[in-house]
């Protein structure tokens, strides 16, 4: 296959990938390859597929489990022991999948294992798609967040975050937030392009509304612009840019 061929099977599409993939359990390297195959098993983020050739098969025991996708046949599953740790099930093949292209294959659960990288940065969460991008851009726009018709934020030098598949999001320095109408909560989510968010909820008149802010205080490289700013849900939030309401985004 070539750098751009790509196959699809119903909601399945696969195609090449370009970066070296490896991914560890209990400190050792189970996979370690240059020819990762991109598999879009949901719409929103591929899986890795990772050549058998280049996974360390004397890790992998049988389970005698099969679990079935209609588009990608039936799956052998392997549970994956290095390093002292066991990962039950952990690892998958079709080694009869109608799609030829997976038959040679292993797929890895993502959780399941240790530590993911993508040539010599580990990757958190979910592998990279190639098709998303992240620009991060200062603005002058007037941006206004109302949370039940109280003003909870309110600045003339955002950034703004354009990530494919998502709304803008428009992040605030703290000195522009009324951070007294926000309390932290416990709640945290992973991205593999911006970091590790912390959130807050946000009082607006006698309401509080869990979740409703959040925040990366350190974040991967390419997100840095937005460290320590806070951003609101489009989705749950009145925001006005230049005075005029944003219309809300689908959820």
């Amino acid at each position: 296959m070539t750098a751009t061929t790509s196959t699809t099977r119903g909601r399945v599409r696969i195609e090449p990938g370009a970066k070296r993939i490896r991914t560890y359990l209990g400190g050792v390297p189970v996979a370690d390859t240059v020819h990762p195959m991109l598999v879009w098993e949901s719409p929103h983020y591929p899986a890795y597929y990772l050549p058998v050739s280049d996974v360390r098969t004397d890790l992998l025991v049988p389970d005698g489990e099969i679990v079935h996708s209609p588009s990608r046949g039936d799956g052998h599953t392997y549970t994956v022991r290095a390093g002292g740790k066991e990962a039950p099930g952990a690892a998958v093949r079709y080694v009869d999948s109608p799609m030829e292209e997976l038959r040679d294959l292993v797929r890895f659960d993502w959780a399941a294992m240790d530590a993911w990288f993508e040539e010599d940065e580990e990757v958190f969460t979910h592998p990279r798609s190639p098709y998303t991008r992240v620009d991060i851009l200062p603005s002058s726009r007037h941006v206004r967040v109302e949370v039940d018709g109280v003003t909870v934020a309110e600045s003339d030098h955002p950034r703004l975050l354009f990530e494919t598949g998502l709304p803008v999001r428009y992040y605030l320095p703290k000195t522009d937030v009324r951070m007294d109408l926000l309390t932290p909560t416990r709640s945290q989510t992973s991205c593999p392009y911006k970091g590790d968010a912390e959130y807050w909820s946000v009082r607006g008149g006698d309401t509080v509304h869990e979740d409703l802010a959040w925040s990366y205080r350190a974040p991967l490289p390419e997100s840095q612009k937005v460290a320590g700013l806070v951003s609101f849900y489009n989705e749950k939030v009145d925001i006005y840019v230049d005075g005029v309401r944003e219309e809300l985004p689908s959820r």
